[in-house]
């Protein structure tokens, strides 16, 4: 390998690494401010927070990768164009073509790279962070008692306080009980307590002090008794208990969500859709021969009898071919059977509409783990020769065109794969149209680098227009 070559290794990797953690960062700072209301308040430990964070990260690669290639592409060049570090090494004899190949190669490693992860690892990871996603927004809201407000989270009970201290003790405690009480609750008044929780958790201790504690006997009758027997004693201090079984955060088995498009691989994947494409298969046949079966002709001599009859002929007026005494018949069994079917297919078509969707979305997400791949090498070749053209370094004009070729290539594939999800464009055509589309911009903006055009010049442009001006005045 030429020390050049090496050269333009080290140029391209720092900057990768930075931007691609620098777009990470972003993207988890969306799934942050996305996801905010379902993560504060809830009591989660801080490992859950930051394994979701991890699945989160994992999944936001395949927007990352992609950005990240063609923003270090173009910081690359434009800072070796800048530098003056192109011109010195095509006067050496070496094209931009040849100064590529390097870099093309680190390029492949990484498309290779992209695809294995996206085929065997975000599968997995798209798993894990779905079922805990699920488990975080299903956990119950942290037990919080406020001063002045009755508090409703434990089940059975219902707890006001007037004050709470900072260091944890309550006054003026009110407590309903609604447990086991036949509709009656039971009432706990205490001056002060503290509120402290068990060695392992489960429970919720209330050391109550100087109260009093209203139990009204429950009437068996149904019927209303004046003389109704009330229960009343004072303590000086007790510790009622209080599960929290209902606020832990029960980990849903993550292959409940197993069979979930995103989170297979292409085996997976196309054992999916093979399966989807015989249910389908088996509820047309189904829905045909329930249809067939209404208009089938009886013939009852056929294949007993020699009789030889002659076919009668219907005309327009179906009615005309029946006696008068039994068209009224024959049109309300007609009708029936028209009902019938009308029902039969509006029945079917939300489960036929979920089967053909499913089967889209099978299309879809196969193509999709190689065009994460394709667009890694499609960007270079876009982000490489702008840098070249433009010769601008650092984050300000390389990171502007970036993000505008990359918004571009992204709406495009955004809009083709929610038209191919709606069933107006072929999957496969759907998921590769913004390589299909950006590819000759990809060959023009090499070509030009070759030919060192002055793309972006304003001069360049100024010069011309002046000249086509001096021709029209002649």
């Amino acid at each position: 390998m030429k020390k050049i070559h090496l050269l333009l290794i080290k140029a391209f990797i720092k900057p990768f690494l930075a931007t691609f953690f620098v777009v990470m960062f972003i993207l988890l700072m969306f799934f942050l401010f996305k996801w905010i209301d379902d993560l504060i308040g809830k009591g989660f430990e801080w490992y859950t927070i930051l394994e979701l964070m991890y699945y989160a990260s994992a999944a936001n690669v395949s927007m990352a990768l992609p950005l990240s290639v063609l923003l270090s592409s173009i910081m690359t060049f434009g800072t070796l164009g800048e530098n003056y570090e192109l011109v010195a090494i095509k006067s050496a004899g070496i094209s931009l073509q040849k100064a590529m190949r390097p870099l093309f190669v680190v390029i492949i490693m990484l498309t290779i790279g992209s695809f294995l992860f996206s085929n065997y690892m975000l599968p997995k990871a798209n798993l894990k962070f779905g079922s805990l996603l699920y488990d975080v927004r299903n956990k119950k809201l942290a037990f919080l008692i406020k001063p002045g407000v009755f508090n409703n989270s434990i089940p059975n009970y219902s707890i006001r306080v007037d004050a709470k201290d900072d260091d944890g003790k309550l006054h003026g405690i009110m407590i309903y009980d609604h447990k086991g009480t036949n509709g009656i609750p039971k009432v706990i008044i205490a001056k002060e307590g503290e509120m402290n929780k068990t060695s392992d958790g489960k429970f919720l201790v209330l050391k109550l002090k100087d109260g009093v504690q209203y139990e009204e006997q429950a009437n068996n009758s149904g019927t209303y008794n004046p003389r109704q027997i009330l229960y009343r004693s004072r303590f000086k201090e007790t510790e009622p208990k209080f599960d929290l079984s209902s606020f832990e955060m029960n980990r849903t088995d993550p292959n409940a969500f197993g069979n979930s498009t995103p989170m297979l691989n292409l085996r997976g994947i196309t054992k999916k859709r093979d399966s989807l494409i015989k249910q389908l298969d088996t509820f047309n046949m189904g829905a045909e021969r329930v249809i067939a079966n209404n208009f089938k002709q009886f013939n009852v001599t056929k294949g007993y009898s020699k009789i030889k009859t002659e076919p009668k002929r219907i005309g327009d007026l179906t009615l005309g071919a029946i006696p008068n005494g039994s068209r009224k018949i024959a049109v309300e069994n007609a009708s029936n059977v028209v009902s019938g079917i009308i029902q039969n297919l509006a029945n079917g078509v939300p489960h036929h509409t979920d089967l053909v969707g499913e089967i889209i979305f099978t299309r879809v997400e196969y193509q999709r783990k190689f065009t994460l791949a394709v667009s890694c090498i499609l960007l270079f070749f876009i982000g490489a020769p702008l840098g070249a053209i433009i010769r601008k370094g650092g984050m300000g004009l390389p990171v502007v065109t970036a993000i505008s070729f990359f918004l571009v290539y992204h709406i495009i594939t955004t809009v083709a794969e929610k038209s191919a999800r709606e069933g107006s464009l072929n999957p496969i055509f759907a998921m590769w149209i913004a390589v299909i589309v950006l590819s000759p911009l990809a060959a023009f903006l090499t070509y030009k680098a070759t030919v060192d055009s002055a793309l972006f010049d304003v001069n360049y442009y100024k010069q011309f227009f002046n000249k086509i001006l001096r021709i029209k005045q002649k």
